[in-house]
């Protein structure tokens, strides 16, 4: 079984509040980093999919309001 590191963004500095993301044979496994039991497993182009599609801003409107 050939699996990487947990990695998270550089962005999220000494935050526990972040995706980790790492490499499980030939899946894509993320995390949220303070619930680190619960894992999504996709297939690396859905993965590719759906951070582009994140990047594109089409979940913007369901984020949350800030204060």
């Amino acid at each position: 079984m050939t699996t990487t590191r947990w990695q998270k963004s550089s962005y999220s500095g000494a935050s526990n509040e972040c995706i980790e993301v790492r490499t499980l044979e030939d899946l894509i496994e993320a995390r949220e980093s303070d619930q680190p039991e619960t894992v999504l497993q996709v297939p690396p182009g859905i993965f590719a999919t759906l951070l582009a599609a994140i990047k594109a801003g089409t979940f913007d409107r369901h984020s949350l309001p800030t204060a």
